[in-house]
């Protein structure tokens, strides 16, 4: 089986076929957020800084860290804000741009094995990236794209995604390295999204071995309760074989959904984190009563 190791400067964690999920934290990126965006643009990364904690707090194993902001200097705010958020947690992170210079400066200053976000299958961008991935011993995300586009078709997906992993064998990166996203598309567009991504992930580690994982945000583009349409889409997808995901660990019906997957597929021993998050609490006095009957109705016989 293909365990990916991603690293902090003290910890680690294994993206797996029969691990639990990983859950990597998608709030540190100022796309859509107007607001972080201006924040961090002006130097300013006290969200940067909650939204850390936060998402560790909620149960992230990882958390992506983008600074793709319009007009901004990318290279120097992700730098910055990498060392920031390393030194808030010892969570390992996905550097994420699909800017070469801003992937550079990330990876400069992460202290560990990083998880590069990302390579498309163009070949330019390939031979822009996978050497910078190999330089600096980190693992890739392969986005199964290339010049022609996302193909509605997941069989063209599928060979995209052959094509990055045999082209990062090339470059001395086992594919252990490359965790291929399969790409989910907008559900309320294209009403065979959840069904291509399902179908993918089996390929991919049926087929080629390698550890998935996806913007699962994206499938609820439109649609109102989109926590819920996550969650359910995540419990799916993971039945199937995604083993991680970029999603949001703030949203519970999102986390409940991925906690009962790892029970369901095995991947919780003897369900003790299910038990441990979930179970009531035992009233307060409530252990000392039952002590006590105890001793009573053991001294009575």
């Amino acid at each position: 089986m293909t365990d990916t190791v991603i690293s902090s400067a003290s910890k680690e964690v294994v993206i797996g076929f029969d691990r639990p999920f990983v859950i990597i934290g998608e709030r540190i990126n100022p796309t859509g957020r107007k607001l972080l965006a201006e924040e961090m643009k002006n130097g300013d990364f006290s969200r940067v800084e909650s939204d850390t904690l936060a998402q560790v707090a909620a149960g992230a194993h990882m958390l992506d860290v983008n600074a793709g902001i319009p007009l901004a200097d990318e290279p120097a705010i992700l730098a910055q804000a990498i060392k920031l958020v390393q030194s808030l947690t010892d969570v390992p992170l996905s550097i994420d741009s699909s800017i070469i210079e801003a992937l550079e400066a990330g990876l400069a200053v992460y202290e560990g094995k990083a998880l590069v976000n990302s390579v498309t299958g163009e070949d330019e961008v390939m031979e822009r990236v996978l050497p910078l991935v190999a330089k600096h011993g980190a693992a890739v995300v392969a986005i199964s794209n290339d010049e022609t586009g996302i193909s509605e078709d997941p069989d063209v997906r599928f060979e995209v995604a052959r094509k990055i992993v045999n082209r990062a064998a090339d470059h001395g990166i086992p594919k252990a390295d490359v965790v291929v996203d399969p790409l989910v598309m907008p559900i309320g567009a294209m009403r065979t999204a959840g069904r291509q991504v399902f179908r993918l992930v089996r390929r991919l580690q049926d087929e080629l071995g390698v550890n998935s994982t996806c913007g699962a945000s994206n499938v609820s583009f439109g649609l109102p309760n989109r926590a819920g349409v996550n969650g359910a889409f995540l419990a799916m997808a993971i039945a199937s074989g995604l083993t991680s995901a970029i999603t949001n660990p703030l949203e519970s019906e999102i986390m409940q959904s991925i906690r009962a997957a790892d029970v369901l597929t095995g991947n919780d021993a003897d369900c003790a984190k299910w038990i441990k998050q979930y179970r009531e609490p035992v009233p307060e006095g409530s252990s000392a009563r039952r002590r006590e009957n105890r001793r009573r109705g053991a001294s009575s016989t």
